[in-house]
């Protein structure tokens, strides 16, 4: 099974300003996430940025990096461009890994491209167990339901599947192993990439401001299955970047 791995890398960030660059350990955040996915068995890493310093700085450490349009609406968007920039076939599986994750597992990336290579849906994507009860209620925590053949039924900020007894006694505990928190990695067929994009824009998506649910709303399956590695958050803030400096560095120390 070969598949492609690409990694947008917006420059913009409210919260964390020129984020792909922010160095961590002598080595800027986009070279530690492009490393890690190359650990995964992809035939080619991508790096897809919109800013021409992500680019100048992803060229010190490789050749695969493509300019792009700075007006794309979603990461989606800009995928699509990344497909028709390197010409890909209709079949090719492409995994979209985030550019602010430097702490990626390569496992899960090849898992979820085997997930989607051994079905014929047209995109995969993957869960964790929740393990604390405030993450049921968080908004931020997506939660996921899939049925038995690994389809996603539905994605919601609210707490499913809703725990009826629990919830209507007040001192009853709440069992978590119904609760799967949505992991943002997802694997695609290159064709339907620019197909999603021609799809009119769903109201639950809307709603619940989550972009996959376009897919399940126009009738496509998104398989689903638990991720064999718990990832580790992603680098939003200056916060979570001090926290992934002090990781490798324990690391690093071992």
């Amino acid at each position: 099974m070969e598949f492609v791995v690409v990694i947008p890398a917006r420059y913009a960030s409210t919260r964390l300003p020129g984020k792909p660059l922010a160095d961590i350990c002598g080595k800027p955040m986009i070279q530690h996430v492009y490393e890690k996915a190359c650990l995964s068995g992809a035939s080619k890493v991508v790096i897809a940025t919109d800013h021409q310093k992500v680019f100048d700085a992803a060229k010190h450490f490789t050749n695969d990096v493509l300019m792009t349009r700075e007006d794309h609406q979603s990461g989606t968007e800009r995928l699509a461009e990344v497909v028709d920039l390197l010409n890909l076939s209709e079949d090719t599986i492409v995994v979209n890994v985030q550019g602010d994750e430097p702490l990626l597992s390569p496992d899960n990336v090849s898992q979820v491209a085997t997930l989607l290579a051994q079905s014929t849906a047209p995109m995969a994507t993957l869960s964790v167990a929740i393990e604390e009860r405030d993450e049921v209620f968080n908004p931020n925590a997506v939660k996921v339901v899939s049925d038995i053949n690994k389809n996603a039924l539905y994605f919601s900020r609210a707490s499913i599947p809703f725990d009826r007894s629990a919830m209507m006694a007040e001192q009853q505990p709440l069992n978590l192993a119904p609760f799967q928190r949505h992991v943002g990695i997802y694997a695609y067929r290159a064709g339907f990439i620019k197909q999603y994009i021609q799809l009119s824009v769903s109201p639950l998506e809307v709603l619940e401001s989550l972009e996959q649910l376009r897919v399940l709303y126009h009738g496509y399956a998104i398989k689903i299955e638990q991720a064999v590695v718990t990832p580790h958050a992603g680098v939003d803030t200056p916060e979570d970047l001090a926290k992934v400096v002090a990781h490798i560095q324990s690391k690093a120390r071992e």
